[in-house]
């Protein structure tokens, strides 16, 4: 355990809460608590240092799920999951480094990449070794088929048993023309990458990084694979149809294959961000070979259900992922524990408040689904398994209203919305401002692809509508900035809760939220 001076117990000492850290909330305690109080202490609990950052597959997860399961019963919802509070899945664990920590290509040159300073790759099969032989690398663009856009990198020609090399983001990011502009598509997700080269049938996909694309560094490619490497475990498979070999290509990496093939790679990635573009045989081939080893472990989502007074069997969806990243590398100030408390205890917090004001008032006339996944940090797994196997069908999800990250924020006249322009929820969050003298501004800004990195995604890409909130940028009172901006605590360990926390815009969203949330669940 960490030196970190235990948060102070903050103003619900009043209606009695300052005993242990997890003490579930009474139906009185919820009923004479105000909206504040309540949201700081739900956050404050699931912050604290004895959650030990709600890392899935730790003794954490058991903690986390119990807590928010028994709060959720006290509160009056029902079991989601066929009178269950949870839904088990399987996940792997994946670990693999290629032999030598290195792979050597051969074409007109050989040249040798080194793990992990030109590439990092891994896999999600449940297999002991990776061994690919010869393996031919194919420069496939940015690995893209869109019909709608009138694109397709992969026309022409066939990876089948390959390793496709392929740019990260899409063309929209060079030339404002192409597809939606700087405002990226999923077609620009790495994650995309994967299973469009799995659907073409290659062997592997290897996705060039470059900074201002991906808009992270290099290092967050290499930390974030090094080891356990996560993904949904199919024990009728045993993942062996899924990509024998993922990963991310250094440019340094990129220009060797192209060195080995005696091509020029600046003008291969010029021509593919043009229009026109056909991808290629590198003409360059290697052995892959990984010594693995992984793990396989359940984890859990957890939900809850109110149920709506119509017959039609149609739900809103509220989400909120309970899974932060544990116990890690120490700060500059030793801090070990990754507590989470903007990401996502407040958004579990909103949501909890959000299904405490429904159950205090008159049934709406459709079910109210609040759905608490695991493992969005290690790539909204959770939520795609919730997907794949919902508890209200995709047909039958109206929409789902998405916490992410929601506090601590300050009062602002104006709400972010990523998203916007892709259905008619528009006009429910513009209705809903306008209540609040507040206004809706559509950030067309999604370069760095925030709207695709949280579950609400999961449910879009079945059909559902959704949209992300997020804080304005007109401060009521600009003498009194945001303390705590994202920039300085996103995934580090000084992501803790803060007596001082500005809520004021936090629970202004909320509201917002809860009254999108309250026209939806009775609109015909």
């Amino acid at each position: 355990m960490n030196a970190k001076k235990l948060v102070t117990v903050i103003a619900l000492v009043a209606i009695g809460l300052a005993t242990a850290s997890a003490q579930i909330m009474t139906q009185e305690q919820l009923q004479t608590g105000s909206d504040e109080q309540l949201l700081r202490e739900w956050t404050r609990v699931l912050a604290h240092d004895e959650f030990g950052g709600r890392k899935p597959m730790t003794p954490y997860e058991d903690k986390t799920v119990n807590y928010l399961a028994k709060q959720l019963e006290v509160m009056g919802l029902e079991p989601a999951f066929n009178g269950s509070w949870y839904q088990p899945f399987e996940m792997i664990a994946v670990t693999a480094k290629p032999d030598g920590s290195r792979l050597t290509v051969s074409g007109k040159r050989k040249s040798v990449l080194h793990y992990p300073d030109d590439m990092i790759i891994w896999t999600t099969r449940a297999t002991k070794k990776i061994d690919l032989k010869k393996a031919e690398y194919v420069f496939c663009g940015f690995g893209i088929n869109a019909p709608e856009y009138g694109w397709n990198d992969y026309e022409d020609i066939d990876v089948r048993g390959k390793i496709v090399v392929v740019m990260v983001n899409d063309p929209g990011f060079y030339d404002s023309r192409l597809f939606r502009g700087r405002n990226m598509t999923y077609y620009g997700r790495w994650i995309y990458k994967f299973e469009e080269a799995q659907r073409q049938g290659a062997a592997g996909c290897l996705v060039l990084h470059h900074t201002e694309a991906a808009s992270y560094g290099w290092h967050v490619c290499v930390n974030g694979h090094l080891s356990d490497n996560l993904g949904i475990y199919h024990p009728d498979t045993r993942n062996a149809d899924e990509l024998a070999v993922r990963g991310w290509l250094h440019e340094d990496g990129c220009k060797k294959l192209f060195v080995a093939a005696g091509m020029d790679m600046d003008k291969a990635l010029a021509a593919a961000k043009k229009p026109g573009f056909k991808s290629f045989s590198l003409n360059v081939r290697g052995d892959v070979k990984m010594n693995v080893t992984y793990g396989i472990q359940q984890t859990r989502n957890v939900g809850g259900i109110l149920r709506g007074s119509g017959q039609d069997g149609e739900a809103v969806v509220f989400c909120a992922h309970w899974d932060h990243l544990g116990i890690g590398k120490a700060d500059e100030r030793g801090d070990t524990i990754y507590n989470g408390a903007a990401d996502n205890a407040s958004g579990v917090a909103g949501a909890l408040l959000v299904a405490k004001k429904f159950k205090e008032m008159p049934r709406p006339r459709r079910d109210l689904l609040f759905i608490f996944p695991s493992s969005e940090e290690s790539g909204l797994f959770g939520s795609a398994y919730y997907c794949d196997y919902p508890a209200v069908p995709m047909a039958k999800t109206v929409a789902c209203l998405n916490f992410e990250s929601i506090g601590p924020a300050e009062l602002t006249r104006d709400v972010v919305i990523l998203g916007g322009g892709e259905s008619d929820l528009d006009h429910y969050y513009e209705a809903a401002a306008a209540a609040q003298g507040r206004y809706i501004y559509f950030d067309d800004d999604n370069s760095d692809g925030w709207f695709f990195r949280s579950d609400h995604y999961n449910f879009v890409k079945k059909g559902v509508r959704a949209v992300v909130l997020e804080n304005g940028r007109q401060p009521v009172d600009a003498s009194k900035p945001n303390k705590y901006p994202m920039t300085v605590w996103y995934h580090k360990p000084c992501d803790e809760y803060h007596d001082d926390w500005d809520l004021s815009g936090t629970l202004s969203n909320l509201n917002l939220i809860f009254s999108v949330g309250l026209s939806l669940s009775n609109n015909l």
